[in-house]
């Protein structure tokens, strides 16, 4: 028998693929999955294969104590997942963006006593990227402006991407910057661009799963950085690498996808 999995919001486009991947792992088990109400006949057909189906995860984790629960949600509906999870002493793995400053440092009070994974982007290319972002931003130094564009699909709700933030990190610590440097917005200015700061701009149409291109532009060159996902296994193989590590690992702190690459 495999590692026990959960997935949350298990009748989305992200849940459907998990389940699958889940399901094609050899060393791991689907044991749950949830989702809202009004979705759970999308979802039955899986009891017959011995996958308990639930609306609510704290009532599922009484059932599957030992299980890692893997959550691509909403903000609103992660945090109650989180809080479940904790309670019943069950790992989880969130891949959830769009989160409030409050509701991060929830999750990392939470993380202190629980075991919690979180990371804006599960793709092990990203965070490859995040790890040569600094070193390239310092060594072609103040003489290059950073800026970054992002694309996503027409029903993605937050913007600039959760992704496209956690790229932003790396450039703005190697500038000295914080995070009130990020420029969203250029309408109805007559200024020139501030040289302190980093451009996010964000497009939104069809069904792009996720384009991250970083900017240096240069005197007499630009260099660009383009990291494009071309399906949302990518996310999934990422969140399910997680949920293998973070089985074996104790609370203390809120993990991310840097933790499980330099294990």
């Amino acid at each position: 028998m495999g590692l026990s999995i959960i997935v949350t919001g298990a009748a989305g486009r992200m849940g459907a693929t998990l389940t699958r991947l889940v399901r094609e792992a050899e060393d791991l088990e689907l044991a749950g999955i949830t989702d809202r109400p009004e979705l759970l006949d999308k979802l039955k057909v899986q009891e017959k294969d011995g996958v308990l189906v639930s609306s609510d995860l704290a009532s599922l984790l009484k059932s599957l104590p030992h299980s890692v629960v893997v959550d691509f949600t909403a903000p609103e509906a992660s945090m109650i997942h989180a809080r479940a999870a904790g309670a019943a002493g069950a790992p989880i793995v969130i891949g959830t963006t769009g989160f409030t400053a409050a509701q991060i440092q929830e999750l990392e009070a939470l993380a202190e006593k629980h075991v919690l994974f979180r990371s804006a982007n599960m793709s092990v290319g990203i965070n490859v990227i995040m790890d040569i972002l600094p070193r390239l931003t310092a060594l072609l130094g103040d003489a290059y402006d950073v800026e970054m564009m992002e694309i996503h699909h027409n029903k993605k709700k937050d913007a600039p991407s959760g992704t496209a933030l956690l790229l932003a990190e790396p450039l703005l610590k190697a500038r000295g910057l914080d995070a009130s440097a990020i420029n969203t917005n250029r309408f109805d200015t007559s200024a020139p661009r501030n040289h302190d700061e980093i451009g996010i701009q964000s497009l939104r149409g069809g069904d792009v799963v996720g384009v991250h291109t970083v900017y240096y532009m240069g005197p007499g060159e630009r260099i660009e950085i383009t990291h494009q996902a071309h399906s949302r296994e990518n996310f999934a193989t990422g969140a399910l690498r997680a949920a293998r590590w973070l089985s074996e690992q104790k609370p203390g702190r809120l993990y991310n996808m840097q933790d499980v690459l330099h294990a």
